[in-house]
């Protein structure tokens, strides 16, 4: 870990990251790729130290309010956030400005700021979004295996519920030939439905690999499923979406669970939700950010 002022942290969208790297050890992570253009070690976190001061200061400036993002690219309750508090920081300061809120997790650690999430919603809206990828405890621990566990996301995802906060879940990525099952899925899909998610982002069964994450894929497909990575080049070849023959079959009951129970589903039915701001205090009118 080490830290660096930067010069700016919240983006014209609206979205910020206020980590850099990640120790999560997520073995299929796209955060990897070169494209990104990391400079230092990925588990070598960058802490943006100003990130609380600078999302003030442009909160204080910007004319109209919205909804603000993190953890696009890292994970705003990665380890380091027990000490730094740095994510409950600028929690506070956008329940101050009674913006909106959202963030992608992988981590129960978010319960510890449950009060201010609550209180977010209540002027505005907040929206935790949780990654699920697998319903084998044994199976998650290899391939997030320095994170919250599917079942303590779950139990998470219960605690957001009874709090009145609505969440949305990321069923990605889908691994061919090792989580792709339809047991996988409908366990995952039961635990949304007794959450009461109100959507679910699902860009079909498979995930992307490119130079960076690629390589490092494929270095633990070696240690923990001997032979896979063969089998990955002879299906993908250097694909950048490497999609699993069951992806025609899942989807379909994907797409029939979520309508049955009522879940969003269509990707930009959900993005509109996320971005779009509420204001509690003025007739629910809403705003697009």
């Amino acid at each position: 870990m080490h830290f660096e002022k930067v010069k700016g942290i919240l983006s014209p969208s609206g979205n910020m990251n206020i980590y850099r790297g990640c120790t999560h050890g997520c073995i299929y992570c796209d955060s990897r790729s070169i494209c990104y253009n990391m400079d230092h070690d990925f588990e070598d976190v960058l802490v943006k130290e100003n990130a609380p001061r600078l999302l003030e200061k442009a909160l204080n400036t910007r004319r109209n309010r919205g909804m603000v993002g993190m953890g696009s690219m890292a994970d705003p309750y990665m380890h380091c956030e027990k000490q730094l508090f740095h994510t409950r920081k600028c929690l506070e300061i956008i329940d101050r400005y009674r913006y909106g809120f959202t963030l992608i997790t992988k981590s129960d650690l978010v319960l510890r700021d449950i009060d201010l999430i609550k209180s977010i919603n209540e002027k505005s809206k907040a929206v935790v979004q949780m990654t699920l990828t697998t319903c084998d405890e044994d199976l998650c621990r290899i391939l997030e295996p320095n994170v919250a566990t599917t079942q303590q996301r779950f139990e998470a995802l219960l605690k957001l519920k009874a709090a009145g906060i609505p969440a949305v879940v990321w069923l990605c990525p889908v691994l061919p030939f090792i989580n792709d099952t339809e047991e996988n899925l409908r366990g995952i899909l039961d635990m949304c439905i007794k959450a009461g998610v109100k959507g679910i982002l699902c860009f079909g069964m498979g995930l992307t690999l490119r130079e960076g994450n690629r390589e490092y894929f494929y270095r633990k497909l070696d240690e923990h499923f001997p032979g896979m990575k063969e089998r990955y080049i002879k299906e993908f070849g250097n694909s950048y979406n490497c999609v699993s023959p069951e992806n025609p079959r899942l989807m379909k009951i994907f797409y029939n669970v979520c309508r049955e129970n009522g879940i969003m589903y269509n990707p930009d039915e959900i993005f509109t939700y996320l971005h779009t701001f509420v204001d509690k205090n003025r007739d629910n009118q809403l705003t697009l950010f």
